[in-house]
Formats: structure tokens, sequence, C-alpha cells
């Protein structure tokens, strides 16, 4: 009988973060497990497996190099995130060499390939990241609820939501939940004074990813103002619970809401988020447009599809004896 090949992932965040790396790694772990033996770690150890995944090129770089040094013949796959694809990779020695030593380097949003080097694009691999759909949640009906969900950081851009808050219509009844640990202490205390100052924000702070989901659910909207993301899992969890979204125009979002899709809005800008924010509130058309090109991209991102997609990836890799020079 042929032995089960040994799949190690690394990221380098565990479940304590409650971080993306760590759910996708959980996510990709649990696809394998049938197919696979799969160990998941921040750190390779030196144990032997037959396939190193990989998240993030700069801050899993030594695993990565430790990795091919010890079987340079067995594959390699980088999984690449926004701070890596639209950062790192342009200046970072060390997330430089992880493409280079990868067999497959995998970006999350359709967009992404075109931010690779021209040389290494032919390593890559598009994998779309999924959520189980929910039933359609219960809107309140004389008001509108928008759900902001990410940790704040400077990459997601909370700042964005406080200058929001400022220039929203005082006829507007509109509640924002914002849910996301302060990574940053001075961000946590801005959104602190913010939420004090202004009865229609509302801040949650680190909530379970179940308690997001509900939260995204319930809302008529979210709100996603990221500077720059691999694959943005909110927008992805809020598709796949019907509820429509509104983003800053980056590749990690634009790349799986549709380049063309009407609720993009330039990073930073607040005012033009609350103009659409508006917009979708009070013009049912638009809301009703924003909502359908939404409906129709939730298979994109069924658990099925990435589930397939990701075992395709690695068994492809593991059935390819030798890989080509890097």
């Amino acid at each position: 009988m042929n032995r089960k090949k040994r799949v190690a992932i690394i990221t380098p965040t565990l479940t304590a973060s409650n971080s993306g790396n760590w759910h996708t790694a959980a996510r990709w772990a649990r696809f394998l497990r049938p197919r696979y033996h799969v160990a998941v770690d921040q750190q390779w150890n030196g144990t032997d497996a037959d396939c190193l995944i990989a998240l993030h090129a700069r801050r899993s770089a030594a695993s990565i190099a430790d990795f091919f040094r010890a079987f340079p013949e067995r594959p390699l796959i980088v999984v690449l995130t926004g701070t890596d694809i639209y950062r790192d990779i342009d200046r970072d020695r060390r997330a430089q060499r992880s493409l280079e030593l990868a067999t497959r380097l995998v970006v999350l949003n359709e967009l992404g390939p075109r931010r690779l080097p021209t040389q290494l694009r032919g390593k890559a691999t598009v994998v779309l990241q999924s959520a189980p759909a929910l039933k359609p949640g219960v809107h309140r009906k004389r008001g509108f609820d928008i759900a902001v969900v990410g940790h704040l950081r400077d990459e997601k851009d909370p700042r964005l939501v406080w200058e929001m808050m400022s220039q929203l219509p005082v006829d507007l009844p509109v509640r924002v939940f914002h849910a996301g640990a302060a990574l940053d202490p001075v961000l946590g205390r801005i959104a602190a004074k913010t939420a004090r100052s202004d009865a229609r924000y509302v801040w949650l702070g680190d909530v379970s990813r179940r308690r997001a989901r509900h939260l995204m659910r319930d809302a008529h909207l979210l709100l996603h103002p990221s500077k720059m993301e691999g694959g943005a899992q909110a927008i992805i969890e809020a598709i796949t619970a019907h509820t429509p979204v509104i983003a800053s125009r980056i590749d990690g979002n634009a790349g799986l809401l549709g380049a063309d899709y009407a609720g993009l809005f330039t990073p930073g800008d607040a005012a033009a988020a609350v103009r659409l924010a508006t917009r979708a509130a009070r013009e049912p058309e638009f809301y009703a447009r924003l909502r359908s090109v939404c409906e129709r991209r939730a298979h994109l991102f069924a658990p099925e599809r990435e589930r397939g997609a990701v075992n395709r990836l690695v068994d492809n890799c593991l059935n390819t004896r030798l890989r080509s020079k890097r």
C-alpha cells in the first residue's frame, strides 16, 4: 500500500492571532487531509515532508530557504499575502528569494499575477479563497447598517472609517459596526474615542470568526477600505452571506469583485466612500445593482471550488518529478 504523502504548511501566525493567514492555513489543511498527512506549524523544523506550503514570502523566508536546501527537488509552494505582493517583493530581498525558490506562487485574487516579475509569472496560480454560504440576514427596516471587519492596523486603513463618520449626512440613519482587535494601540485609542463621541459608530473589538460573519450577514453593507490585500477574506465572507460590498479599488479587492464593480472607490478617499455608502442607503436601484453583482460572483468562493483548486495544485506539484530551474 502506498503511504500518504506528507505536506507541511507553514504560517507565521497560529490560531491565537485570529489572523487571515491562520484561517487560510487551517482551511487548506482541512481540504488536504483526506489525501495527505498534513502538519501546520509556524516554522519548518526539519521534519521530512514531500511538499512544503508556506504562507508569506517574507515572514516564512527562513523556512522556505531551509526546506529548499534540504530537499531541492521537492515541491515548494509559496502563498503570497497582501503585504508580500503589494510591498515586500519590491524591496525585501528575503521575499524576492522566496519567489525564486518556489515551485509555484499562489496569488489570492484574479489580478494578482500582474504584480509578479515577468520572468516568474509562469509559476503563478490563482486560488480564490472561500467561505460557507449563509442564509440572508434580517435587516432593520428603519436604518442602514454598515459592517467593517478587519483588525486595526495601517494596512486596513481604519482611519478612513473614522473620517467617514464626520462626513456622513446627519439625516442618514446609519450605524457602523467595526470589528477588529487594536493591533496598533494608537488606532485603538482613536476607535474608542470615536465610539464615545459618535453614537452611530460602534467598535466591537476582537470578535470570533462566527460573530464577524453574522455581523456581516445582518448588515446592509460591508465597507472594506484596505490599502493592501492579497485577497480580502472579509469580502468573500460578506458575499457568501448575501451582503454587498463597497471597497477600495486595490487589486486584492477588485480581483474578487471585478475590475468594473460599481462599489469601488479610490484608496484613502473617504469622501468617495461616503458617496457610495449614501447611494447604497438611499437609492434602492443602486443597492440592488451591487447586491446582484455580488450574488453572481458568490459561486467563485464556494468551499468545494477552493478545495478542488488546492488539491489540484498539490497533486500537480507532487506528480511533477523535476521542477524547472529556479
